[in-house]
């Protein structure tokens, strides 16, 4: 008698799996643009009821506690609207990358109540939501260069932040799944 194998593990790192410049939906800007729309709801949905302790709790192994997450959203959004805008009123501006890994280990990512980052962020996504609806078909074109990964439109900047908010709200909700919060 033969046994199937086991499926592969999900990988936890990457629980809505990887994003793919090449894969990613760059023309349904609307639809990118209400998954940013969601976030602040989504987020407060998946942080609901959790105890300090349970802030305190990473979100896989090595990886930040859920505190830390909250915060580097804040953080990582705040620089792609920055980025965003850059790209709208300069031509291909060269952007300046941050290390996430150590903004994610300064005093305020670590220990802050996680309240004013999603106080950040519920404002910061109305901004950024408002701005986006506003942009016309040649506009979504405009982009700028990172350093790292290049060149960069809009549309694959927007895409990649409404996975962005997917890929962190589910390491959350995985984790209360797993630990039976």
């Amino acid at each position: 008698m033969t046994t199937a194998a086991a499926p592969p593990a999900a990988d936890p790192r990457f629980p809505v799996g990887r994003f793919r410049r090449a894969e990613a939906n760059l023309t349904d800007h609307p639809a990118n643009i209400a998954t940013l729309a969601a976030l602040p709801e989504n987020l407060r949905a998946a942080i609901d009821r959790l105890s300090d302790a349970q802030l305190e709790t990473p979100y896989r192994d090595g990886g930040w506690t859920v505190r830390q997450l909250v915060h580097h959203i804040a953080d990582s959004h705040m620089n792609a609207y920055v980025r965003i805008r850059l790209a709208l009123t300069e031509d291909w501006p060269t952007i300046k990358p941050y290390d996430e890994k150590v903004w994610a280990e300064l005093a305020d990512a670590r220990t802050a109540p996680i309240d004013l980052s999603l106080q950040l962020i519920e404002a910061l996504h109305a901004r950024w939501v408002l701005l986006l609806r506003s942009l016309t078909g040649n506009q979504w074109q405009r982009g700028y260069t990172h350093p790292e990964n290049g060149r960069q439109s809009l549309a694959e900047a927007v895409a990649l932040y409404a996975w962005h908010s997917r890929h962190h709200v589910a390491h959350i909700t995985e984790l209360r799944k797993a630990k039976g919060w």
